[in-house]
């Protein structure tokens, strides 16, 4: 009989412990600048005294909550609001059709040969994988969450598969980071190397973490397909599949008149953005970027397809909405940096506007939003929870300490060894610091000088460091992303942590592998 899988609070919290232990032990440090250095940039290390934490770890849920607040208010905005969309049934309508449409492609021989599941599940994988690559999606996966996933049920799959369409293949790209302007970008300009020079060789590298994570997704949904009881999570998939039982049948055809008065308003709106804005500049990475007539673009496609959508149904006029609103999230991000507030505020603006649309009462869409809220209120707690191992950790100041020890280590080992420690550091250090931009501007001023000292590529030191940032991602307790996700998805961590664990060993070792060439070959860039 298989042992129960504590619950994903008690595995934080008992992190959130172990962290509290480590700081009696671990000597404290800090790294500050060198004030002998003429760029101000370069970090010394110097001992300081610890801090241990007692009490701290009760307080750290409360400090958890402060440091995520951002991702907290954006998970519980996210679920109130879809929560509107969901009840006008917009979303179940067009996973209905679709999977109808997709139904019809199996009796094309060259697509059920094939396999239509497959095709779907690989080209979603792709545009999230390079969403991860060119901008460093990481956040803006949550909303997608709750579209995908019962989708992917509705397919015959399961919610695990759900999230690797969106988070899991997000995150390949990011680890790949071809123009990443978080990741990358940041770290390359702190070891003072062109920015995203070595692009080819990255672009290759993102290919073969492609493969290799697409091949492991489709192999596991194909799997669940033929017996859906071998998901690890069939048990927890209940609520999304009573969720689509209960609201397939559901058919509402009717267009009421304040949909027409949602599009009339929200088409002057888009008008007199697109005079306001008529040129957007898409940049991605650091370059000039494209400018073109964006918004106007998708004003003209709005005022259309919002016409004849209502010319059929309110729902599929709220799905209609919804399909804008992400294409306005895009535009946002790669065209005004828009970040979890504004996305934020753009989802729920769609969610009000959808109850609206669908003539609700304004107690009703108030109700709805506070429904959704609460639904989702679990992954809101467990985000702020996780947040607490990292304050235990600096509050106990033995962060840098782990650091620092871990860099000494390297003294003395060969190109490849010296690569492959920096690696294993930049892994450790990703688990109790999950945020990119932060570990490069932590761990780079003192990874760059130091492989200057033992003839190492800078370069290569930057791999390591996308490397190691970017694979556990898909792992850290630490990660309000993944937390969230899981919160969302309804996957216990611990399930998670068992299925994909296979996966991550073999990441971690052709992560290794690819290191190798950077160091043993004349590859361009490096």
């Amino acid at each position: 009989m298989l042992k129960r899988i504590p619950h994903t609070y008690v595995i934080i919290f008992s992190l959130i412990l172990l962290s509290a232990i480590a700081t009696w032990f671990v000597p404290g440090g800090e790294y500050i600048n060198n004030p002998a250095s003429d760029s101000g940039s370069e970090l010394i290390y110097q001992q300081i005294e610890s801090k241990p934490q007692t009490w701290q770890i009760f307080s750290a849920f409360f400090s958890g909550f402060e440091r995520q607040a951002g991702i907290i208010i954006f998970i519980l905005m996210i679920g109130g609001a879809f929560w509107i969309v969901n009840d006008s049934k917009a979303i179940d309508t067009g996973i209905q059709s679709f999977i109808k449409k997709t139904q019809k492609l199996e009796n094309i021989k060259f697509f059920k040969k094939l396999g239509v599941g497959n095709i779907i599940v690989t080209f979603t994988m792709l545009m999230f994988s390079v969403f991860g690559a060119v901008f460093g999606m990481s956040e803006e996966t949550i909303a997608f969450i709750i579209i995908l996933v019962p989708l992917a049920i509705s397919l015959g799959y399961d919610s695990i598969t759900g999230v690797g369409m969106v988070f899991f293949a997000s995150a390949l790209g990011f680890a790949g980071a071809v123009l990443n302007p978080f990741t990358i970008g940041i770290a390359q300009g702190l070891a003072d190397l062109p920015l995203f020079s070595g692009i080819e060789y990255r672009l290759f590298c993102w290919l073969v973490i492609n493969v290799l994570g697409i091949g492991f997704m489709l192999r596991y949904a194909n799997k669940v397909k033929k017996n859906p009881k071998k998901s690890p999570v069939y048990e927890e998939d209940s609520y999304w599949r009573q969720h689509i039982s209960e609201n397939q049948n559901e058919q509402n055809n009717h267009t009421y008149k304040a949909s027409w008065i949602v599009w009339a308003f929200l088409s002057i709106v888009f008008v007199v953005v697109s005079f306001i804005f008529p040129i957007t500049n898409l940049k991605i990475g650091v370059g000039e970027g494209f400018s073109w007539y964006f918004i106007p673009l998708l004003t003209v496609l709005f005022v259309i397809s919002g016409y004849i959508t209502l010319k059929k149904s309110s729902p599929l006029f709220v799905l209609n909405l919804l399909g804008f609103t992400i294409l306005f999230l895009i535009l946002g991000v790669l065209g005004y940096q828009w970040y979890i507030k504004e996305i934020a505020a753009l989802f729920f603006s769609m969610g009000i506007l959808s109850g609206i649309a669908m003539s609700y009462k304004t107690d009703k869409i108030a109700n709805l939003f506070i429904a959704g809220a609460q639904d989702i209120m679990s992954a809101a707690l467990v985000v702020g929870l996780a947040g607490g191992i990292i304050i235990i950790l600096e509050d106990g100041n033995i962060i840098h300490s782990i650091l620092h020890s871990m860099a000494s280590k390297m003294q003395d080992a060969g190109e490849i060894a010296a690569v492959g420690i920096m690696y294993v550091i930049q892994t450790i250090i990703n688990i109790v610091i999950p945020s990119g931009s932060a570990k490069a501007a932590l761990t780079m001023p003192i990874m760059a000088p130091f492989s200057d000292l033992i003839g190492l590529s800078r370069q290569a030191t930057v791999m390591a460091f996308q490397f190691g940032d970017g694979f556990t991602n898909l792992i850290t307790p630490t990660s309000g992303v993944l937390i969230g996700v899981l919160g969302i998805a309804k996957i216990p961590y611990a399930k998670w942590i068992k299925w994909i664990m296979p996966f991550m060993i073999i990441l971690i070792i052709v992560g290794f592998l690819l290191l190798i060439p950077t160091v043993t070959m004349d590859l361009n860039g490096f």
